[in-house]
């Protein structure tokens, strides 16, 4: 099998890789292992420089990485930019904060001294998606590296370059030689790779779908896991909101890396009395979203990753169509070289269509009239998704009490959702379990270690 880099712009072929053997990516695994052993006897402040170092490979490079992410994924370049400064800013972050979050903590007991400390656990697998290929990949190697473990990175098979780019990162920090490897391996080996008695945990960031064949595999193997898996985010406009930001931030929320992000607004419910209102502002936001070249600077709409998942997105237009759906803007490929569909939005929705039921993954917006915010509430829990969220209102203490009540990992109240390494980020229901970012990610590779003393 051959990974291939295809530039979805154009469709052309740009490289091609040849998948590792089995025996290839079990030297690999046994290379990382070895360098966990000294690894973790490294003090937290040499690590950190190492870390800082990353942080600043990343910015030095960032063009570079860019381009990398254009020509592989789609991604308009100036949002290639600051996925690589905000992946340079986790490492920062971690750098900073990894040795308070796991000093040892006293704890009471029946003996003479207690305390619980945290252990690297080894070598951690991730499986990582295409979307963000830096900024899913860094999220979890930033802490887990700090925390002391070692890393391999299954990535997505669309963006080989990108992975190799990102080991060269470390590389070029001068962490030590295996620390952090790229396996050249398609999806048929990670079950594999799991089983390998020195993998000790995973983290997958996909699909529901590729989550439960992975959590399956490493239940089986007694390894624990992170699962950071899809969304249908709910974006609640109560009658009292600001429609003019609220219609603004909707379309770069729902846009916003050309519509495949996990926590994209992807379902605008919005309560009846400001319905029209909102819709009519909303079109007109995403009527003057500019889509092309994801090289060109003024580019904020780039191509979908790969043909296959631009036809099923359409599939799914066409489908909800079919059952009484209304288009209201797009809806359909554009006729050009690549892979780009338009910003789109549909409304008449109803349990059983794909665009209500369903998590679209590109520039699609499904809006849900609603008679009161409880009802919305109801529709924004009705999914089986539970990611993130935004509640739209001027009363901000009600939109407290609106968020508190989403079934969801996160919830904005008059901001667009979005990961920040100092706030916990992950899902709920079959969104996901465990959380990336904040201390409470750096934990989720640890042994929590009681030590107790007479």
């Amino acid at each position: 099998m051959a990974l291939e880099s295809i530039n979805p712009t154009s469709g052309e072929i740009l490289e091609s890789f040849t998948e590792w053997s089995p025996e290839q990516t079990a030297q690999a695994v046994d290379q990382a292992h070895e360098a966990w052993l000294a690894w973790r006897e490294v003090p937290f402040a040499k690590r950190a420089d190492l870390m800082r170092a990353a942080a600043g490979e990343l910015r030095k490079n960032k063009d570079e990485y860019a381009r990398i992410m254009t020509l592989e994924m789609g991604k308009p370049i100036r949002d290639g930019r600051g996925e690589a400064e905000k992946c340079a800013m986790v490492c920062d972050y971690y750098a900073e904060h990894a040795e308070a979050f796991l000093a040892d903590e006293p704890a009471e007991s029946d003996g003479s001294k207690a305390y619980v400390a945290f252990r690297p656990l080894g070598v951690v697998l991730a499986v990582m998606p295409w979307n963000f290929p830096f900024w899913q990949v860094f999220r979890f190697a930033a802490p887990a590296l700090m925390a002391g473990n070692a890393g391999v990175l299954k990535h997505s098979s669309n963006v080989p370059r990108c992975a190799l780019a990102i080991e060269e990162v470390f590389r070029r920090a001068g962490f030590p030689e295996n620390l952090f490897r790229t396996l050249m391996i398609g999806s048929g080996q990670v079950e594999a790779v799991i089983e390998d008695e020195r993998i000790k945990a995973v983290t997958l960031t996909g699909s529901d779908i590729a989550g439960r064949k992975v959590a399956a595999k490493a239940g089986q193997m007694l390894k624990k896991t992170v699962l950071e898996l899809g969304g249908s985010d709910p974006f609640i406009v109560l009658e009292d909101a600001d429609l003019d930001e609220a219609a603004t931030v909707a379309a770069r929320a729902r846009c916003i890396n050309s519509g495949q992000s996990c926590i994209a607004a992807k379902r605008f419910i919005v309560v009846e009395a400001v319905y029209q209102e909102f819709l009519e502002k909303f079109m007109a936001a995403m009527t003057v979203l500019t889509v092309g070249d994801p090289l060109e600077e003024s580019t904020q709409i780039g191509p979908q990753a790969r043909d296959d998942l631009m036809q099923e997105l359409h599939q799914q237009v066409v489908s909800s169509a079919a059952k009484g759906a209304c288009i209201l803007l797009g809806g359909a490929p554009l006729d050009r070289p690549g892979f780009f569909y338009p910003p789109t939005i549909l409304t008449d929705l109803k349990p059983g269509m794909p665009a209500y039921d369903e998590e679209l993954f590109g520039p699609v917006a499904s809006v849900i009239r609603v008679a009161t915010a409880d009802e919305a509430v109801a529709v924004a829990n009705g999914s089986p998704f539970g990611l993130g969220g935004s509640v739209w209102t001027r009363d901000t203490r009600h939109g407290e009490e609106i968020a508190g009540r989403v079934e969801a990992g996160a919830v904005f109240v008059n901001g667009l959702v979005k990961s920040d390494p100092r706030l916990p980020f992950g899902g709920v229901k079959i969104s996901g379990y465990g959380r990336e970012l904040s201390h409470y990610g750096i934990k989720e590779f640890v042994n929590i270690q009681t030590i107790w003393v007479k």
